[in-house]
């Protein structure tokens, strides 16, 4: 099972009774929920003297694991792969996406028979790649084989990520030479997949990690050198089938003394609400003495208090409250399952099960570069000009009522596999509803109020992550005052006054993504604990709000 799912079912069973021994493998990629697992570990293992637990890697820093297992005894299994030569640059690299194509094609043309695994950070920079290889092997003699390249990511169509498992082609001509492939990937190959026939590895040294700024709560992605683990794992990627050869795009100096020895934890570089919520859940109350391997930002624990209290899940006190514990019981964000408790006071529940679950799996919207355009004008029929939420709620309502038609899906650019999970996700989450005892209830979509409904139950669960159109034209978060830009993917029209949004995220500018216009008077009815105007510094923001409280106050 996963990690996630032990987390789980721990909280129904502290103790995990059922269990004799446990395993957790791949630690070294210390997840979020391993983490927390190891911590419980270390509680129940006094009180469970039967319990067996093995923890196992590939890459692992063992004596710090050790260490932390009270001295547990280390077994080393040697490993079946094949000899890997490691090449280094003489002098660090400028660009390395051209340093890679370069790399790819030196291999084409110099060695031996093979397939070739480059690795990359994103989706631009990969489709890129696989252009300029596309276009140098056109110019190719023959007599020098064939080249095909497959781009590999997450949001590429499944049949797409399908085709890097077939062969590379045959020679053209008896006896001449074989063709190659070459897969463009992101760290998506380092350990989750293992692609046959793969003799060469170019690593340039740099991945995309997911980064959370409890200051300002931004999360980004930013570009990020790799430690030497991830480094020993590309390159065991070329060693899986015979000898084979690693071109690492940076010096032998770097590799020694630039790199870390093993990736950042993502519990230090995550969101940590549904942590603490579930170690309430599990009965752990001394968040601060818990035992993490690597210990947590105490400012990103007091922000996950701060949120969990101003949604009503922990009190004034700390303690979990009744609704603390209904969303403990959902296997979503703190945000996304108080959006589910709310919903029925709306009379939306069944919409917003059909939004979150959409929100819960990878986009269901595709775009891909060549189709660009024609990809737009297919989102265009289900956009709603108020709110991206209900976008993709007209999306998964047209999918269901043309039968879940695979075909339907390729036309208008909506991807089905995500659509398939989202239906998935959706079932779950009715039978929880049901278990809380929470009514499934909907408005008549041709009502005045079927839009308004979903707008002001999103309202109500997101009144933390909202900003404010100031008279110079752009967005500032309320409160953690960060000026944001809507995201070019948004379908919400004509800068609303106030929007909501589902994320923050930083690239080349701070950009909000999936929002939905909202009202103020919204706010200040569902949240006057978060809106208190004793905590608002003065400027535009508060203004508006005094003016909302006042307009109230002269109705009643």
């Amino acid at each position: 099972m996963t990690d996630g799912m032990l987390l789980r079912e721990a909280m129904s069973d502290p103790l995990l009774k059922r269990y004799q021994a446990i395993c957790l493998d791949e630690a070294h990629e210390r997840t979020l929920a391993t983490d927390v697992l190891m911590g419980l570990l270390m509680e129940i293992i006094p009180k469970r003297p039967d319990l067996k637990v093995l923890i196992m890697s590939a890459t692992l820093d063992a004596e710090k694991f050790q260490k932390y297992f009270n001295g547990a005894p280390l077994l080393k299994v040697p490993g079946r792969t094949h000899p890997v030569e490691i090449f280094y640059t003489s002098a660090p690299e400028r660009n390395y996406v051209e340093a890679a194509v370069r790399t790819a094609l030196h291999i084409h043309q110099c060695e031996a028979p093979g397939d070739i695994l480059i690795f990359l950070t994103g989706e631009a920079e990969i489709e890129q790649t696989c252009r300029e290889l596309r276009e140098a092997a056109e110019s190719f003699p023959e007599t020098s084989g064939e080249l095909v390249v497959y781009p590999l990511y997450s949001s590429l169509p499944p049949a797409a990520q399908k085709l890097i498992f077939s062969a590379a082609p045959k020679a053209k001509v008896a006896g001449g030479v074989p063709g190659r492939k070459i897969v463009v990937s992101t760290n998506i190959a380092e350990t989750s997949l293992t692609i046959d026939g793969i003799v060469y590895v170019v690593d340039p040294g740099f991945s995309k990690q997911k980064i959370f700024n409890p200051r300002a709560r931004v999360e980004s992605l930013l570009v990020s050198p790799i430690s030497r683990a991830s480094a020993k794992q590309r390159a065991g990627r070329a060693g899986r089938t015979q000898p084979g050869k690693c071109f690492r795009l940076y010096t032998e100096a770097s590799f020694n003394n630039d790199l870390q020895q093993t990736t950042y934890p993502e519990i230090l570089r995550s969101k940590m609400e549904s942590v603490v919520l579930t170690l309430k859940k599990l009965g752990i109350d001394d968040l601060v003495h818990f035992d993490f391997l690597d210990p947590p930002a105490p400012e990103t624990l007091m922000r996950a208090l701060e949120l969990l209290n101003y949604h009503g899940a922990l009190d004034d006190e700390g303690e979990m409250t009744d609704i603390g514990y209904k969303m403990a019981e959902m296997p979503l964000d703190p945000q996304l399952a108080k959006l589910m408790l709310v919903a029925p006071d709306y009379n939306c529940s069944d919409e917003i099960l059909s939004i979150v679950a959409c929100l819960s799996v990878p986009s269901i919207f595709m775009r891909p570069k060549e189709q660009a355009k024609a990809a737009d004008e297919a989102k265009a029929q289900f956009a709603n000009s108020e709110s991206d939420h209900i976008t993709l709620l007209n999306a998964y309502n047209a999918y269901l009522q043309t039968n879940r038609d695979r075909n339907w899906c390729w036309d208008n650019f909506l991807n089905e596999r995500s659509l398939v999970q989202a239906d998935s996700v959706r079932k779950q989450l009715v039978g929880i509803m049901t278990k809380l005892d929470l009514p499934l209830r909907s408005n008549d979509r041709k009502s005045a109020v079927y839009n308004t409904a979903v707008k002001q139950a999103l309202t109500a669960s997101n009144f933390m992550q909202v900003a404010y159109l100031l008279r110079n034209g752009s967005y500032l978060t309320v409160k953690d005052n960060q000026s944001v830009m809507l995201h070019p993917s948004t379908d919400v029209e004509g800068k609303p006054q106030w929007v909501l949004y589902e994320e923050f995220v930083l690239t080349n500018k701070n950009y909000i993504r999936t929002c939905t216009a909202t009202n103020v008077e919204w706010l200040v009815a569902t949240a006057p604990h978060y809106f208190d105007l004793s905590n608002f510094p003065a400027g535009e923001t508060r203004d508006e709000l005094e003016l909302a409280y006042r307009r109230m106050a002269n109705r009643k």
